[in-house]
């Protein structure tokens, strides 16, 4: 409809008419018609446009007047194709697509001025400066709001890094952790041949912790995965635990392990710390333990503390007599204790862990929120 209404004028006018329509008509076709169409993209179309209209300039002979008619339409189009290629072109194109583009929107009047009865320089100029200001608004909103789709496009991807990352702690943390146990109970199961009461006990906690891995699992997954259309699906809320959930850990511990495990908790401080320190309170703990199974299996004393420092603060430690076996360095994994060592950092925490006696102990530190 924009090409007819375009074109219908030339019907009435001189044949020379018919170029400047045509001109006009492609132009508004461009900016109106939602591409990309096959292979052509905004930012090709747009420079086709540009390249013809700058063609035109200097190749069209005509009366002046003929120019009036159709030059704001076409003027429009070129700033909105200008507007499209400063904003959507992709980077590597953008400069000399744009600089094409303005090219056009400020050499349009010469169209006219070239060819009025008593063309002058000044005029040309001037006309050429008028049209410069709507040309440099168009790149103007155009750098803006690009640079705002940049910006959100980072803050998405790095979002969606924070959240990766996020789910590889939780998977590390808690399906590690169950699988572990897993292993574990299966491996004390295949040596206690002669008790059957205590392998249907062991069976029955290798269900549990293997029930409990594949709903972390599928919580995992069920984060990762993608929504409809490609676009990213909110995640479940994951669960946050804490300082009050250390009983039920350590006891689950001591059931798997049969190591003598002591929880020494200061009364009332559950509940002291915010919920994210709270929660990597308890991710110290669980990697701790998860450690001891996997480095220190001959472990018989495990010993889980957990109260304030001078300083207000809440201490957390686990340490491990080590089953006598002396080991100043532990081969293999730490990526839990490094990534817990920087959950810990972010919140104004410490994390250290080394040899300690004969075995090993992991400290962490946590500040409290002050007293309101």
């Amino acid at each position: 409809m924009a090409a007819t209404m375009m074109l219908l004028p030339a019907l009435m006018g001189p044949p020379g008419a018919w170029i400047l329509a045509g001109a006009a008509a492609v132009a508004l076709v461009a900016a109106i018609y939602p591409w990309p169409v096959k292979r052509i993209s905004p930012a090709r179309s747009a420079g086709a446009v540009a390249g013809l209209s700058l063609v035109l300039d200097f190749v069209w002979s005509g009366v002046a007047g003929q120019v009036l008619l159709w030059l704001p339409f076409e003027m429009t189009a070129l700033l909105v194709l200008l507007y499209r290629v400063i904003r959507r072109a992709p980077r590597p194109h953008v400069s000399w697509l744009g600089g094409l583009a303005g090219t056009a929107v400020v050499l349009l009047p010469l169209r006219m001025t070239l060819h009025a009865p008593q063309p002058g320089w000044r005029e040309s100029v001037f006309m050429a400066l008028l049209a410069f200001l709507p040309a440099a608004g168009a790149t103007g909103v155009g750098l803006y709001l690009r640079s705002l789709d940049d910006r959100r496009a980072r803050a998405v991807t790095e979002a969606l890094r924070d959240q990766r990352g996020e789910v590889a702690r939780d998977l590390h943390d808690f399906v590690a952790h169950e699988v572990t146990g897993i292993v574990l109970e299966a491996q004390a199961a295949q040596l206690d041949d002669g008790a059957r009461e205590r392998n249907d006990e062991l069976y029955a906690r290798i269900e549990q912790a293997g029930t409990r891995a594949l709903d972390a699992m599928d919580q995992m997954v069920r984060t990762l995965r993608t929504g409809e259309g490609g676009t990213w699906a909110e995640p479940p809320a994951t669960r946050l635990y804490g300082l009050a959930d250390l009983a039920e850990l350590v006891g689950r511990f001591a059931a798997m392990t049969g190591a003598r495990t002591e929880l020494n908790q200061e009364d009332g401080i559950a509940g002291v710390l915010a919920r994210e320190a709270d929660d990597a309170a308890y991710r110290a703990v669980l990697e701790s333990l998860t450690n001891i199974r996997r480095h220190a299996p001959h472990a018989s004393r495990i010993a889980v503390s957990t109260g304030r420092t001078a300083g207000r603060a809440v201490e957390v430690t686990v340490a491990d007599d080590g089953g006598g076996t002396p080991a100043p360095t532990r081969d293999g994994g730490g990526t839990g204790l490094a990534g817990l060592a920087e959950r810990v950092g972010a919140l104004g925490g410490t994390l250290e862990a080394g040899p300690h006696g004969g075995g090993w102990r992991v400290r962490c530190v946590l500040p409290a929120p002050a007293a309101r």
